[in-house]
């Protein structure tokens, strides 16, 4: 994609200098433009050469408006494909694309995992509905996304929770996140129009629970919730 915008790019600049040139030349040349000016068959064959240039510079601009249309296409579909509907980050299937990166590999040691379970949702869908759960799942998923800035991976694992991954982890960058979390659910909850943030995680660490795979470590995150 990136290859075909660049020579598209070059090809547009090639083609303006090429038009600048030869228009340089016929009305700096006053010979020439005479000639042109008075004889109607170099008059034609000038025409048809500047229409010429006209539909190719139509071509172009119309290769570059449906390769934008195409990225944002594009963008949009990648979008659908790997953001949650409801929650609107990473969704499943961005965190299989991520643990197939580690599948028949030994498991990095400063990798950690956390599961975050959302425990309070049950409630709010019997009592508000589904449509205030579904807003809550929003509101928790976005505290996720920015408490993670800079530190580490965050999804909608399904249901009430949510993952994150620390491929280059470190126990104070584990600390960071965890004490964005609790301050911004602090904020979040201290807005009496929001359904309140309950929420529980269970952490694991290869270094010290030297799993034989990221499932599993995985796996142990989410039975220490």
């Amino acid at each position: 994609m990136k290859k075909f915008d660049l020579l598209k790019t070059i090809q547009l600049i090639v083609f303006i200098v090429f038009t600048v040139i030869c228009a340089l030349i016929v009305f700096l040349n006053k010979e020439l433009f005479h000639t042109i000016a008075v004889d109607s068959n170099v008059k034609l064959m000038c025409a048809m050469l500047w229409l010429a240039l006209a539909i190719s510079f139509m071509f172009i601009f119309l290769d570059f408006h449906l390769f934008t249309k195409f990225k944002h296409d594009y963008k949009e579909l990648d979008y659908v494909i790997h953001s949650d509907p409801v929650a609107g980050i990473a969704n499943r299937f961005s965190s299989d694309a991520l643990i197939d990166k580690y599948v028949d590999r030994e498991v990095p040691e400063k990798m950690y995992c956390i599961m975050f379970e959302l425990s309070n949702i049950r409630e709010i869908n019997q009592l508000y509905g589904h449509v205030e759960g579904n807003g809550l799942i929003r509101d928790f998923a976005n505290i996720l996304r920015m408490a993670s800035v800079n530190l580490c991976f965050v999804a909608r694992n399904g249901g009430n929770k949510y993952l994150a991954i620390f491929e280059e982890g470190a126990e104070d960058k584990l600390e960071q996140f965890l004490l964005r979390i609790a301050q911004k659910v602090r904020t979040h909850n201290s807005d009496t129009d929001k359904m309140p943030v309950e929420y529980k995680y269970g952490i694991s660490a290869q270094k010290y629970d030297k799993a034989s795979s990221i499932t599993e470590l995985i796996a142990l995150s989410d039975r220490r919730i």
